[in-house]
């Protein structure tokens, strides 16, 4: 249903969206996410050029979200990601009675019509309520802020 780009980018926002306003490094979301890193630059990239994530350069830098979580819906990061085109023509080219559509045609459009409502009426901050019953959203047991984690200590060999 839908991309592998448009899940990933969905992940990444939703876990810029925890980290409650703080910036988020890349290398920190590929880590909660497990996107390969040079795949979700390039996402984080055109999310930036759609104007759903801000990117802030330097040693403190990296990715906060341009509107509050409520204010943004899955349609959309779907829709800058990768725009769903609906049908408007029967592709077969088979003449039918409906003036653009052949049934199954229709019927797949409807079918997308449905989706795309529910990802418009889908927030943001509907994926980050979770309850004791619900897994953590995109695989992510918690999150990690790289500026408290410990850094290994290297031992000295004689």
């Amino acid at each position: 249903m839908i991309s592998q780009s448009v899940e990933y980018a969905l992940c990444a926002i939703v876990t810029i969206a925890q980290q409650a306003g703080r910036v988020c490094p890349s290398r920190e979301i590929a880590e909660l996410t497990q996107v390969p890193p040079a795949y979700l630059s390039k996402l984080l990239q055109v999310l930036v050029r759609g104007g759903l994530v801000h990117s802030q350069r330097g040693l403190h830098g990296g990715y906060s979200l341009t509107k509050e979580p409520n204010e943004m819906t899955v349609w959309d990061i779907m829709n800058v990601v990768e725009p769903i085109k609906q049908t408007e023509k029967c592709p077969s080219k088979i003449e039918v009675q409906h003036p653009t559509l052949c049934l199954l045609h229709l019927l797949l459009d409807n079918a997308e019509a449905s989706n795309e409502s529910m990802f418009r009426e889908t927030t943001i901050a509907d994926l980050l309520v979770q309850t004791d019953t619900a897994k953590p959203v995109c695989g992510q047991q918690k999150p990690v802020d790289s500026e408290v984690s410990p850094k290994k200590k290297r031992s000295k060999k004689k």
